[in-house]
């Protein structure tokens, strides 16, 4: 275990069990944003029966509706998990399971979260302006989605990687950087 003033490798002066706590309380409010949005989907989704202008819906309205209630349910349940996970591995020394497992919910929650957003705007444009611009507006949302939930976030770790292997050699070199990055794709989860 490194000393209490060792730096980790990554410029923070933490032993390994803090890096754990510090990444378990970033990913907790990560969550917390998400389970907001589900929250305000999900209400949304479940006012809808109350409306008068329910009954008039297609059978495709009607499947997609159900699918997004079913969507919200699950998308919940996903983020509640690492809470759960908590607490059954709560004091058993198993902190670097807890946030990689974490980690792992977390993005199939993005993901819930990001198709009950592109449901329920196909539902509201199809319901509201008609069955193609329905379509449509959600198949730009998705593609929209796509590109800044998956492709922004690989441009930017690669344009990272890229910065740190076009700057000079310094005291620790290429090889302590190479071991830096093999590290944290060995760890990936855990930060």
């Amino acid at each position: 275990m490194p000393d209490p003033g060792e730096s980790n490798g990554r410029g923070r002066h933490e032993t390994a069990e803090e890096t754990l706590d510090r990444n378990w309380m970033e990913l907790l409010q990560e969550l917390r944003v998400l389970q907001t949005g589900v929250q305000i989907l999900a209400g949304f989704l479940l006012t809808l029966p109350f409306q008068a202008r329910f009954a008039t819906l297609t059978e495709f309205q009607t499947a997609l509706y159900l699918s997004l209630v079913v969507l919200a349910a699950l998308t919940t349940a996903t983020i509640l998990l690492p809470v759960s996970v908590h607490r059954r591995l709560f004091r058993q020394r198993l902190k670097a399971t807890l946030v990689s497992s974490a980690d792992s919910i977390t993005k199939v929650s993005l993901a819930g979260v990001a198709l009950l957003s592109v449901g329920t705007t196909t539902l509201v444009f199809d319901v509201t302006v008609g069955h193609t611009a329905g379509l449509i507006v959600g198949g730009v949302l998705f593609a929209v989605l796509v590109l800044l939930l998956v492709f922004v976030p690989a441009r930017l770790r690669r344009k990272a990687r890229q910065s740190d292997d076009d700057q000079p050699d310094g005291p620790e070199g290429n090889q302590d950087r190479e071991d830096h990055y093999n590290d944290s794709d060995n760890q990936e989860g855990r930060e």
